[in-house]
């Protein structure tokens, strides 16, 4: 049990919300860490993902890709693979698999951006359930190397204020601003 979650638990311990309703989340989170047998199991009520926004520092543009399942564009990420525990090497495969970029890197550093307890309707095969969703921020330096992980979830390049815009989810718009903030410095 210990090593499913020690990565996030050690994670999350030195992790300060920003307002509110992060703190909630980031409780919610915390508890399902410290209770779950595996926080990463699908076939829970509600599990670990972990998500990031990729940037491009020097233009100050951050990627969206079109989830066809959620009927909007969001960020890249999702659940860990068998085996995996650590979510910033989730968040990095992710974004290679949805995106096609080699040489994403965490920026500036490794650090969580924002914790989100999110609602996903249920589907054809799984039930509603809730996604524990730890976000980070990946960096490329090539952003014209982007190649949809298939043709029903195009990627568009935003700037902060049109990602903002392009999405209806608050706690994207949230992430976003705070990267926004990220990149003006």
């Amino acid at each position: 049990m210990a090593a499913l979650n020690s990565p996030v638990a050690d994670l999350l311990s030195s992790y300060r919300a920003r307002d509110p309703l992060e703190s909630v989340d980031l409780a919610r989170t915390r508890d399902l860490v410290k209770t779950a047998r595996d926080p990463w199991l699908r076939s829970t009520r509600i599990h670990v993902t972990a998500s990031a926004l990729i940037v491009h520092p020097p233009t100050q543009r951050v990627l969206l890709r079109w989830h066809p399942r959620q009927h909007a564009w969001l960020q890249v990420g999702g659940h860990g693979d068998p085996g995996e525990i650590t979510p910033i090497d989730i968040a990095l495969r992710e974004g290679r698999e949805e995106t096609g970029l080699t040489d994403l890197v965490p920026w500036p550093d490794e650090s969580i951006v924002h914790v989100v307890v999110v609602p996903v309707a249920a589907s054809d095969t799984e039930p509603a359930h809730e996604h524990a969703d730890i976000r980070f921020v990946l960096a490329t330096q090539a952003p014209e190397s982007i190649r949809p992980e298939h043709g029903e979830a195009p990627l568009r390049w935003l700037t902060v204020p049109a990602a903002i815009s392009a999405t209806a989810e608050e706690n994207l718009q949230e992430t976003l601003s705070r990267v926004g903030q990220l990149l003006a410095h």
